[in-house]
């Protein structure tokens, strides 16, 4: 009777446990999470770059466009080399298989961008610079729709809006000089740089592409830097040079291409691209405030407009 017992007990699989489902609440923030942190860091990267743009006006007539990109790009690789360059040593196999995308990347986003952003700013008001930038989302869109991405009603009506407020805000009576072609072709540049990071390799870290980008792109500007040197000559180290370009270096370079490539893993060029409609904003209030640019009632009213398309397209469901 024991064996008999012991044969049914061997014989009767054993239930498994049924899985308590999540509570939708539960599921509903996880997926908000990464969202939710990749406009934070999006948000986070135009607000430091809008700062960048004040610098560029700032040093226009003291330190030459290329050299203040060089050393923008000099102190950015001493800044990420602790965190980055180990793990691109590491990776350097992945990288010598796509050395095209990365050093395309190095030359949009970081040799060229910055260097016709910096050129600009000898004859363009920070505000205008700022306002000019704001056309990259819309190729930021363009090229994110042509790789088969639906961008959705709402996101799409919160370009528009945002759009609109900006082009209200540029015939509103802003001067352009020689300098804004510049900055039209530095758009196009980071907006085309940005798709281009959805592209990423999905095994390269991100901190080791960003130290091998910088590090491209440092080596593509050195021909430049020497020409510059040997017709322009070099630029006197004063707090009032050498603090800006540690603004660029540490904040502008390492920490907001850390923050805006991170976001756009998390949410797509599209979505971070409208709230990178966010900075002709900042922009206008630094220069206002820090170089004393003037502004209005007209420019509060475009602002206010380009925040409320941000709100309404950066909130869009996936």
């Amino acid at each position: 009777m024991a064996v008999a017992d012991r044969r049914t007990i061997t014989a009767t699989p054993a239930t498994p446990a049924t899985p308590t489902p999540a509570p939708t609440s539960a599921r509903v923030s996880a997926s908000a999470a990464p969202v939710t942190l990749g406009i934070g860091l999006a948000v986070l990267a135009t607000v430091v770059w809008s700062g960048s743009f004040v610098t560029s006006r700032a040093l226009g007539d003291s330190v030459p466009p290329v050299q203040h990109a060089f050393w923008r790009w000099v102190i950015a690789l001493a800044v990420v080399a602790p965190f980055g360059a180990r793990r691109a040593w590491r990776q350097r196999a992945l990288i010598r298989r796509h050395l095209g995308f990365v050093l395309l990347a190095s030359l949009l986003g970081v040799a060229v961008y910055n260097t016709l952003v910096n050129q600009a700013g000898v004859t363009t008001p920070a505000a205008n610079m700022g306002m000019i930038m704001a056309a990259s989302p819309v190729l930021m869109a363009v090229f994110e729709r042509a790789g088969g991405v639906r961008l959705g009603a709402r996101r799409v009506a919160g370009l528009l809006v945002a759009c609109a407020g900006v082009l209200l805000l540029v015939g509103g009576g802003a001067s352009f000089s020689a300098g804004d072609l510049w900055m039209i072709v530095a758009a196009c540049c980071f907006g085309s740089y940005s798709a281009l990071l959805r592209r990423r390799p999905a095994g390269l870290d991100g901190a080791g592409f960003l130290f091998t980008t910088f590090l491209f792109g440092t080596v593509l500007l050195l021909p430049a830097q020497g020409v510059s040197l040997a017709v322009q000559g070099g630029f006197s180290p004063a707090p009032e040079t050498v603090l800006p370009l540690l603004y660029v270096g540490v904040a502008s370079s390492a920490v907001a291409f850390f923050a805006w490539n991170k976001a756009i893993a998390l949410i797509g060029p599209a979505r971070a691209g409208i709230v990178y409609y966010l900075q002709p904003v900042c922009v206008a209030l630094l220069s206002w405030a820090l170089l004393a640019e003037p502004s209005g009632w007209a420019q509060a009213g475009c602002m206010a407009l380009i925040l409320g398309g941000v709100v309404l397209g950066a909130g869009a469901r996936r």
